[in-house]
């Protein structure tokens, strides 16, 4: 058996949740905050066997997609002395995803 750790932006939770649910898996969701950006995310616990593994994380890529963002940079000063901050394109979305070898799981 595997267990599925799935780290997904919050605009694209209750997507994967949904298409999880239709294919018939089960998971835990826990709310989490990403390190970089401190942007809210959802991590997906999914227990399964392993013949299943690239099915769900396939569901998992077709409902999480990666976008563009702009984020503000640490303040540096300018001729003035004032503090100024310059927005920053990055790329945040998509899904992060481990897998790991599980010996025992109970549904109680």
């Amino acid at each position: 058996m595997k267990l599925i750790f799935a780290i997904v932006n919050n605009d694209d939770a209750h997507n994967v949740a949904t298409a999880l649910t239709k294919s018939g898996y089960s998971a835990t969701k826990l709310a989490s905050t990403g390190g970089f950006l401190m942007a809210g995310n959802t991590t997906f616990m999914i227990c399964c066997e392993n013949t299943a593994v690239d099915g769900i994380i396939a569901i998992i890529a077709q409902n999480s997609r990666k976008r563009k963002q702009f984020v503000p940079t640490a303040s540096s000063i300018s001729a003035e002395n004032a503090p100024v901050s310059y927005p920053v394109e990055v790329s945040v979305g998509g899904a992060t995803v481990f897998v790991t070898d599980i010996e025992r799981f109970e549904k109680l």
